[in-house]
This record gives structure tokens, C-alpha cells and sequence, in this order.
């Protein structure tokens, strides 16, 4: 099981990385935007569900490389702490900010919205490549049964997706105008999730 400092201190990474623009909370803001709330919501939890198929491949990977050696382990999280501190620095670097794209018909009614967002996040590569790089920075293996500790850690960031993604699509339009109205937020949203994920990776690095 889990500690409640791994917990809280995981739950509080995974909120502030959510929040941080980027392409699942941006869509979810542009389908509710141009297509109302209901579809909105829709969209954003099958994105959110979508994130339980990264975090069984997560799972199933934590515990080949267990069984292998902790050394390989140990080599996972190095590679994943460089991975997200190289993602950090290049969030930290953007410029682009937060974006809402309006221009999107009106015709798909919300179940498809849902199994589009499900399909859109469980066959993006690059989150299957973050979660397997985020979630075994905050497994402690001499705390035992790593497996069960990454789909706890997995279950939590799905959950937490599904309440923020819910809410981005409830109250899209009045966020989708704040953006409009502030094209320098998203950029220092930007920085504020580059700054942790170095911080995650660098703490990795210096801690195994």
C-alpha cells in the first residue's frame, strides 16, 4: 500500500500536471468550447479513463524489470527522471501558452465524444512513455509489491483526471474565455509544470 506522504505528495504532482496545458486538457476545453458541456465532459473522461491502459503496460513493466534485476529498475527511473527533466526544460522554454480551438462542428453526440477521448489518450505513445517514466519515480520497492503500489499510483491519477477533466468540460466556456483574455496564463502554466518536472526528474537522479 501506499504511505501518505507517497500519496499526497504523487496526488499533488498529478493535479498540477494535469493542469498544465497540453493536447487532452486543451481538447477537452475546445470540445466543450464549441460543442456545450455535456460533450465536453464526455470527451474528458474517456480521456481520463484512457490513462488505465498506460497504467497496466506501467504495471506490466515495473514488474518485468523487477523479476530482471534492480539494477534494471534502477536504470528505469534514471532514464525516466532524465526523460521528465528534458520534458521540463522544454515546457519551461515554450512559448506557445494555452490555446482553445473553437472550430469544431457540432454532430457528435457525447457517447462518441467518450470512446473518441478513450481511443485518442490509449493509443498516444508519448503518454504511455510518460506514465512509465512518472509513476516509478514514486514506487518504493523495499516497501514491497511494487505492482500493486504502480496501479495504486495509476488508479490515483486516473481518478484525479477524471474529477479535473470533468470540471474543465463543466466550465469550459467560462475557461476557454479567462484564456482568450489572458494569452500569457498558459504559458506560465507552462512553467510552473517544467519546474516540476525537473524537479521530479533531478530528484530521482540524485536520490537512488
Amino acid at each position: 500500500m501506499l504511505t501518505p506522504d507517497q500519496f499526497f505528495a504523487f496526488l499533488a504532482a498529478a493535479i498540477l500536471l494535469t493542469l498544465s496545458p497540453g493536447p487532452d486538457n486543451m481538447m477537452v476545453l475546445s470540445v466543450g468550447v464549441a460543442k456545450g458541456r455535456v460533450r465536453g465532459i464526455a470527451f474528458g473522461l474517456g480521456c481520463a479513463f484512457g490513462c488505465l491502459s498506460h497504467t497496466l503496460l506501467a504495471v506490466v513493466g515495473v514488474s518485468a524489470l523487477i523479476a530482471a534485476s534492480p539494477l534494471a529498475f534502477t536504470t528505469l527511473k534514471v532514464c525516466g527522471g532524465l526523460y521528465l527533466a528534458w520534458m521540463g526544460w522544454h515546457a519551461i522554454r515554450s512559448r506557445g501558452g494555452a490555446r482553445v480551438d473553437t472550430a469544431h462542428a457540432a454532430a457528435d453526440p457525447a457517447r462518441t465524444l467518450f470512446f473518441k477521448g478513450l481511443v485518442a489518450n490509449a493509443i498516444n505513445p508519448k503518454v504511455a512513455l510518460f506514465f512509465l517514466s512518472f509513476l516509478p519515480q514514486f514506487v518504493v520497492a523495499q516497501r514491497g509489491d511494487a505492482n500493486l503500489q504502480t496501479a495504486l499510483l495509476g488508479l490515483t491519477f486516473t481518478l484525479q483526471a477524471i474529477v479535473l477533466f470533468g470540471l474543465l468540460g463543466f466550465f469550459s466556456g467560462a475557461i476557454g474565455q479567462w484564456l482568450a483574455r489572458r494569452p500569457k496564463a498558459g504559458q506560465w502554466l507552462d512553467r510552473i509544470a517544467g519546474t516540476i518536472f525537473i524537479a521530479l526528474g533531478l530528484r530521482l537522479i540524485v536520490s537512488r
